[in-house]
């Protein structure tokens, strides 16, 4: 069985508080954007001559020791309550750049817990899915949802939203620049009296530029001039409304029409065009 984890952008980033926890209360718009991954399990059919789990990828190449990755430990997560759960292997081809505010690696977590609910009739619930989606990570609950929603506290508070951007090419600018998420928070001074998220996407697109705010980009950019570059010159190739999403450093420009970046930034950016059904 074949799903495809995809990614998301945030549609603004407030920062409203910090938690006791040590986390933040935040606000965002989380909408999902069809640049896939692409993740198979198959059953071993003898599990006494295989391990519980073995995971494999290809694609972009995935730093770290296999028994840390979210697609590993949602099966380990499901196993401890659901025993039946036979041998798999489980093999991930990674396309979503990672470490780059598009969720990717939370989003093959996630799709991980569905195809193994799915795939093995454990009938969880969409409820059980997101507690479960959480002990991975804040942004996993998400894409057990998978649909535009308004995002509160550590990101897992989500309410559905009705936010019709068909039609739109969503471009993505990824410069391969890698920003320590923790650093980040740590230069941002939280504000409660922020406009909403969801108030301001509810204005007409045109509307946006001035009002709906990714509070990172202000200890970013002064940090990685290179990324505010990116935002600036979608602006200029027309886009509607551009941002960078999550913490960086991936900036997106949301446009009526296709168009051409080809020799507009460095040859080794990445441009991933996508598009809103």
């Amino acid at each position: 069985m074949v799903v495809f984890p995809n990614a998301k952008i945030n549609l603004g980033l407030r920062v409203v508080s910090k938690r006791d926890d040590g986390y933040h209360n935040l606000n965002s718009v989380f909408f999902p954007v069809n640049t896939l991954d692409a993740l198979e399990v198959v059953t071993y059919s003898s599990a006494e001559l295989h391990p519980a789990i073995r995971f494999t990828s290809t694609g972009r190449e995935i730093p770290g020791d296999a028994e840390n990755n979210l697609c590993v430990k949602a099966y380990r997560l499901l196993k401890k309550d659901f025993p039946q759960l036979p041998s798999i292997h489980m093999h991930l081809h990674k396309q979503i750049p990672m470490g780059a505010g598009l969720g990717g690696g939370s989003s093959d977590g996630a799709f991980a817990l569905k195809l193994l609910n799915e795939k093995y009739n454990l009938n969880v619930s969409q409820d059980t899915l997101i507690d479960y989606a959480l002990q991975l990570g804040s942004d996993c609950p998400f894409f057990i949802l998978n649909q535009p929603v308004v995002a509160e506290s550590r990101g897992e508070i989500m309410k559905p939203i009705h936010l019709n951007l068909s039609g739109k090419k969503i471009i993505l600018v990824c410069p391969g620049i890698h920003i320590s998420t923790k650093e980040t928070f740590s230069a941002i001074q939280p504000n409660d009296a922020v406009e909403s998220c969801e108030k301001v996407v509810s204005l007409p697109i045109d509307q946006w530029k001035d009002k709906l705010i990714n509070d990172f980009e202000s200890s970013v950019f002064p940090k990685y001039p290179q990324i505010q570059s990116i935002k600036e010159q979608l602006y200029i190739q027309g886009a509607q409304y551009a941002s960078m999403t999550g913490t960086g450093s991936t900036v997106y420009g949301i446009f009526e029409k296709d168009v051409d970046l080809i020799n507009i930034f460095p040859a080794h950016y990445e441009i991933i065009n996508t598009f809103v059904p």
